[in-house]
């Protein structure tokens, strides 16, 4: 039982972190506070984060939009190579073929 003492000791200052990361940030309401006061300051707080996440949202829209561009760039670049290598691996069997008929041509002619 005692052995998983350490590593509650090691996790400990995690855990503590990570609920207060979850808590809400949000006003809540006193005991001594109107609902009347509480709620616009709680309807400024809300449209701070929307306009927060919205932010957030769009830069990451703009980094995955960049992504994608280099991704299909990539790709467009890939597939000239592919049929540049074709075009090569198509031209030495043509080669070897000729030269398999001009040994064969030679043995045959002797």
């Amino acid at each position: 039982m005692a052995a998983f003492l350490p590593v509650l000791k090691i996790a400990l200052p995690y855990i503590t972190q990570v609920v207060t990361a979850t808590l809400p940030m949000f006003t809540s309401k006193t005991a001594g506070e109107k609902p009347d006061e509480v709620i616009p300051k709680q309807i400024a707080e809300l449209q701070s984060a929307v306009t927060q996440n919205a932010e957030t949202v769009k830069g990451l829209a703009m980094q995955l939009k960049e992504s994608i561009e280099s991704v299909d760039a990539a790709a467009a670049r890939f597939q000239e190579q592919l049929v540049f290598l074709k075009r090569v691996a198509i031209t030495a069997g043509v080669v070897a073929l000729v030269a398999i008929c001009l040994a064969i041509w030679a043995i045959a002619s002797r």
